[in-house]
C-alpha cells in the first residue's frame, strides 16, 4: 500500500496537480530542461565544427541519438558527489556518448546551458500565454458587443452612481488585458539569447579555443544564437544574462495578475447582486452545508492565484538587486521557484478566465429591478429640467423634488420598502405638465450616454486588430477544468 501511495507522501505543487496546463508544466519539467541542455551542447558542437574545430559528424550524431534518454538517477548520484548540477549531467551525457565525451561542453560555462535554456523556456512560455490571453480578450469582446446597450448601475466608492452598460463595464476589463498583451508581447519581442560568453562574459575561453581569432568567436556567438532560434543575443553579459530580463517579464506577468484580480473581484461583486454569474455546472456543489449556493469559485480561484502571481514580482526585483558584480549564486534557488510559478500561475489564471468568459450569464430582469431602486433619484435633475421647459420655476421644483426624495428615501431606508419617488411625483398636482413625459424621462437608456457607441468603437479600433494579429493561434476554447 505504501508503494501505491508513494506519490502522495511528498509535497506536490497545486499548480501541477490542480491548475496549470500540461503544456506549460512540460516547459518547466526536468525532462524538457535537461533535454534542452543536450540540444545546446549539440548546437555548440555544430557551430564549433563549422568554424574549424576538430569535431566530427559521428560525434554529433551520437549526441543527437541521446537527447531524450536522460538517466535521472545517474545524474542525481553524480550531483551528490560533485555538488554541481551541470557537471553531473555532463558526466552522464558523456557516459552515454563516449565518442563525443571529449567535446561536450567545450569552452562553455554552466550558464551556457543554464541561462540559455531559461531564455528558450521563457520564449516558449510567452508563446503559450499570449494566444490564451488574446482568446480571453476575444471572448470578452463578443460579450461586450452583445450587451453594449444593456443599462446597468454604475458604482463609484461602491455606491450606486450614473448608469453605464454591461458591455461598457466589460470593455474596461478588456482595456487592461490589452495593456497586458502589449507588455508581454514586448517582453517576447525583445527577448534575446545569452549566447556563448564564457565564465565572466568576456569570451576568453572561446578566444583561446580559436587561437585568438576574435572574428571567429563573434561568429560562433552569432551561429549558436541563430541555431537556437533567436535573432539577437545580448551584446554584453556577466556570467549570466542580466536578471533585469527576468524582472521585466515577471513584472508584466504580475501586472496581468492585477488585471485578473480586479476583473474577477468585479464578477464576484456582481454575482452577489445576482446580476451576473460565471458558469455553474449542473452537478456542481456550491457549499457542503448550504445546497442552494452558487458560489463564484472560478473567479475566487483566479483572485487567489493572481495574488500569488503579484507577490512574485518582489522576488524578481530582489534577485536583480542582490546580484554582486558579474554574478552571485543566490539567484539560483529563487529563480527555480519564481520563474516557473509566475508562468504556471499566469497560465492557470488564463485557463480559468477563458472558461469564465465563455459562459458568463447575465440576468437583465435583476439588473432592471436594481436600476428601478436607484434611477428615480438619479432622474431628478432631468425632471427639474422638464418642468422648467414646461414653464415651471426651477427653485420651486427643486424644493418639491427635495421633499419628495427625502420621503421616498425614508420608505427605503427606514421601512425597507421599494423606492416610490416616481409614484409620489405622479401624485403631486404640481408635476401634471410633465406626467406624460415621465416614462421617457425615466428610460434607463437615456442615462447611459455614448456607452454603446464607445464599445463598438473600442472593439473595432483596438480589440479586433490585436485578435487579427494572432490569427488562428488564438486559443478560442478553454479545456475542461480539472477541478
Amino acid at each position: 500500500m505504501a508503494e501505491l501511495n508513494a506519490e502522495f507522501r511528498g509535497y506536490r505543487s497545486p499548480l501541477s496537480t490542480r491548475y496549470a496546463s500540461k503544456e506549460m508544466q512540460y516547459l518547466f519539467s526536468d525532462q524538457h530542461k535537461f533535454a534542452t541542455w543536450r540540444k545546446l551542447w549539440i548546437l555548440l558542437a555544430k557551430a564549433e565544427k563549422e568554424l574549424g574545430l576538430d569535431i566530427t559528424d559521428a560525434q554529433i550524431r551520437e549526441m543527437e541519438s541521446h537527447i531524450d534518454d536522460i538517466d535521472f538517477k545517474a545524474a542525481a548520484a553524480e550531483e551528490a558527489l560533485t555538488r554541481h548540477d551541470v557537471m553531473a549531467h555532463v558526466h552522464v551525457f558523456a557516459k552515454q556518448c563516449p565518442l563525443a565525451a571529449p567535446i561536450i561542453h567545450l569552452g562553455a560555462t554552466s550558464c551556457f546551458v543554464g541561462d540559455n535554456t531559461d531564455l528558450l523556456i521563457l520564449k516558449e512560455a510567452l508563446d503559450q500565454l499570449l494566444p490564451k490571453l488574446v482568446g480571453v480578450i476575444k471572448q470578452l469582446a463578443q460579450f461586450a458587443m452583445q450587451y453594449r446597450d444593456l443599462p446597468t448601475l454604475g458604482f463609484t466608492h461602491l455606491q450606486p452612481a450614473q448608469l453605464t452598460t454591461v458591455g461598457k463595464r466589460c470593455s474596461l476589463w478588456i482595456q487592461d488585458l490589452l495593456m497586458d498583451e502589449r507588455a508581454l508581447r514586448s517582453c517576447r519581442d525583445n527577448l534575446r539569447f545569452r549566447g556563448v560568453k564564457g565564465t565572466t562574459g568576456t569570451q576568453a575561453s572561446f578566444l583561446q579555443l580559436f587561437a585568438g581569432d576574435g572574428a571567429k568567436v563573434r561568429q560562433l556567438d552569432q551561429t549558436v544564437t541563430r541555431l537556437a532560434g533567436f535573432e539577437r543575443y545580448y551584446a554584453v553579459t556577466g556570467q549570466t544574462y542580466s536578471r533585469k530580463v527576468d524582472l521585466e517579464i515577471v513584472s508584466a506577468l504580475a501586472s496581468l495578475g492585477a488585471t485578473v484580480h480586479k476583473m474577477c473581484s468585479d464578477l464576484r461583486l456582481l454575482a452577489s447582486r445576482k446580476e451576473l454569474e460565471e458558469p455553474f455546472e449542473q452537478t456542481q456543489i456550491g457549499s457542503s452545508a448550504m445546497p442552494y449556493k452558487r458560489n463564484p469559485m472560478r473567479s475566487e480561484r483566479c483572485c487567489a492565484l493572481a495574488r500569488h502571481l503579484i507577490t512574485l514580482q518582489a522576488n524578481a526585483a530582489n534577485t536583480l538587486a542582490v546580484q554582486w558584480l558579474e554574478r552571485t549564486l543566490d539567484d539560483s534557488a529563487n529563480r527555480r521557484l519564481t520563474l516557473s510559478e509566475a508562468f504556471l500561475s499566469a497560465d492557470a489564471c488564463l485557463l480559468t478566465l477563458l472558461n469564465i468568459s465563455q459562459g458568463l450569464v447575465v440576468y437583465p430582469k435583476v439588473i432592471e429591478r436594481n436600476i428601478a431602486q436607484e434611477l428615480p433619484f438619479m432622474s431628478t435633475e432631468n425632471v427639474i429640467m422638464a418642468m422648467v421647459k414646461a414653464g415651471g420655476d426651477r427653485q420651486v421644483c427643486h424644493e418639491k423634488i427635495r421633499v419628495l426624495s427625502h420621503e421616498a428615501g425614508a420608505q427605503v431606508k427606514q421601512h425597507g420598502k421599494d423606492n416610490d419617488l416616481v409614484d409620489r411625483i405622479r401624485a403631486d398636482p404640481y408635476f401634471a405638465p410633465i406626467i406624460g413625459q415621465l416614462s421617457s424621462i425615466l428610460d434607463p437608456k437615456t442615462f447611459t450616454g455614448r456607452a454603446a457607441e464607445q464599445v463598438v468603437e473600442f472593439v473595432n479600433e483596438e480589440v479586433n486588430p490585436i485578435v487579427a494579429l494572432y490569427g488562428d493561434r488564438v486559443v478560442s476554447k478553454a479545456a475542461q477544468l480539472n477541478i
